[in-house]
C-alpha cells in the first residue's frame, strides 16, 4: 500500500544466501503458553485495518476482542511501507501490518522475529494460498499472521471514459482520452519504488521481446526500458499518490481521471456518488498480502498472539474486507460477515488471486537482477523530474 519507501539497502544481494542464514539469527524464545497477557498491545497499521467503532460504530473488531483479553489496543497509522520499516526500526511497537514490499526488509533488517502457528488456533482458517506465501515464509520460519490481500486496479472517472478503459496505457502514454481531452495532468502514479513493478508489467506486455518474466526480477536492459517509461510518464502526472484520503479528494475535486488504486479509495468513492469505477487491465496488476509481524523486542507478546489469532476470526476478516474493500485470507470470512454479505468478496476481486503478480522486495540474487535499492534511488530521481 502507500510508500515513499525505506531508503534501506540489503546486507546480502540474495534472498537465497538471507535464507541460509536466517535459520540462526533469532536466538530470542516467544512466549512458551498465553496465559499471562501484558494487558496493552501497541500496533502499527494501515489506516482503516484496526477499527474500533469510532468512524462507523457498524465497524468495531477491537472493542471485543479488549474485553475477551484484557489487552487494551492501541494503534499507530502509518501511510507507507516506509514509515511502518522507519517505524519498527525505533522499537516501542508490537506489531505491524506489512505489505510484501516492507515485509522482507523487516526480515533481513531483523526488526521482526518468527512466529509459533502452534500458538495461534485460529491458524487452520487460513486460505492455503496465502499460508505459504514467500513474503513472510523465510528459510523455513514463519514470520507473522497473513491479515488481508488486494489487487492495485486501474481507477476511472466514468464520466471521462464511458467504456471503461482496457489498458495501463492510458497512465502511462500521452493520449487523448474518450472525452477528447489529453490526459497530461490528469493522472496519477503511486508514490513508491515498488510502482516500478507496475510499469515492468505495461513493458513486459508492450514490448515482448525484452523477456520480462517477473516484474520483480528485472536485468539491465528490462529494468532500462521500464524506467524510460516512468520517466515518460512523469509529464503526464497531476500527483504521485500515496495518501487514500489525498487521492479520493483528488478524483472529486483536482480534475485526476485515472490512476492506479486500491478497493478501498473505489468504494469510498462510489459511497459518495462519485462517478467512479475499477477495471483490471489486460496487462495484469500488481497487488498485496499484508501480514501482522512480531516486533523482534515486542514488549507484550502475549496480548500481540491473541490478536494474531483473533485477527484470523472468520468474522473480522469479513468486517475488515468490507471496510476496506479488500479480501479475506479466512475463506470462511466471505461468508461470514453481514457488513461484507454474500457478494462482497466476489465484488472485490477474491477471484483475481491467481492473476495479481504480488508485491515482493526485489533482490539481486547475485547480480541478476537489479535490487530494491536501485529502485529506491532510481524512482526518487523519476518523481523529481530527473
Amino acid at each position: 500500500m502507500s510508500k515513499p519507501f525505506a531508503r534501506n539497502k540489503f546486507a546480502r544481494s540474495s534472498l537465497c544466501a538471507f535464507a541460509l542464514t536466517v535459520t540462526t539469527a533469532w536466538a530470542a524464545e516467544g512466549p512458551a503458553t498465553l496465559d499471562k497477557p501484558e494487558g496493552q498491545l501497541d500496533i502499527i497499521a494501515w489506516p482503516g485495518y484496526i477499527e474500533r467503532g469510532q468512524t462507523d460504530k457498524s465497524y468495531d473488531w477491537v472493542t471485543q476482542f479488549e474485553k475477551e483479553t484484557g489487552c487494551a489496543v492501541n494503534v499507530k497509522t502509518a501511510a507507507t511501507s516506509d514509515e511502518m520499516v522507519s517505524l519498527m526500526a525505533k522499537g516501542g511497537y508490537d506489531l505491524v501490518t506489512a505489505s510484501g514490499d516492507a515485509s522482507l526488509r523487516l526480515i533481513m533488517g531483523k526488526r521482526v522475529q518468527p512466529i509459533n502457528t502452534a500458538l495461534i488456533p485460529n491458524w487452520k482458517n487460513l486460505d492455503p494460498r496465502i499460508e505459504k506465501g514467500a513474503w513472510f515464509n523465510v528459510g523455513g520460519q514463519v514470520f507473522g499472521t497473513p491479515y488481508q490481500w488486494g489487487p492495485n486496479l486501474l481507477m476511472y472517472n466514468t464520466k471521462t471514459f464511458p467504456t471503461p478503459p482496457d489498458s495501463w496505457s492510458v497512465v502511462f502514454v500521452k493520449q487523448d482520452l474518450p472525452d477528447g481531452k489529453s490526459n497530461q495532468g490528469r493522472v496519477q502514479a503511486y508514490d513508491g519504488p515498488i510502482y516500478i513493478a507496475d510499469a515492468a508489467l505495461f513493458v513486459k506486455a508492450t514490448q515482448p521481446q525484452l523477456g520480462i518474466k517477473d516484474p520483480y526480477q528485472l536485468n539491465e536492459a528490462q529494468y532500462a526500458a521500464v524506467l524510460k517509461v516512468l520517466r515518460e510518464q512523469h509529464g503526464l502526472i497531476h500527483r504521485y499518490w500515496h495518501d487514500a484520503t489525498v487521492q479520493m479528494s483528488d478524483f472529486k475535486n483536482e480534475g485526476v481521471v485515472a490512476s492506479s488504486s486500491w478497493p478501498y479509495q473505489a468504494n469510498g468513492l462510489k459511497s459518495d456518488k462519485q462517478p467512479i469505477a475499477t477495471v483490471f487491465p489486460k496487462e495484469g496488476v500488481t497487488g498485496w498480502s499484508d501480514t501482522t509481524m512480531l516486533h523482534a523486542q515486542a514488549k507484550h507478546p502475549v496480548c500481540a498472539y491473541k490478536w494474531m489469532n483473533w485477527s484470523l476470526t472468520p468474522k473480522v476478516q469479513g468486517d475488515v474486507a468490507a471496510w476496506f474493500g479488500s479480501l479475506p485470507v479466512v475463506p470462511q470470512g466471505c461468508k461470514a460477515s453481514s457488513l461484507l454479505g454474500d457478494k462482497g468478496c466476489e465484488t472485490n476481486g477474491y477471484a483475481f488471486f491467481d492473476k495479481i503478480v504480488f508485491w515482493k522486495t526485489p533482490v539481486s540474487e547475485g547480480g541478476k537482477y537489479v535490487p530494491y535499492s536501485r529502485w529506491t534511488q532510481d524512482y526518487i530521481a523519476i518523481m523529481g523530474g530527473r
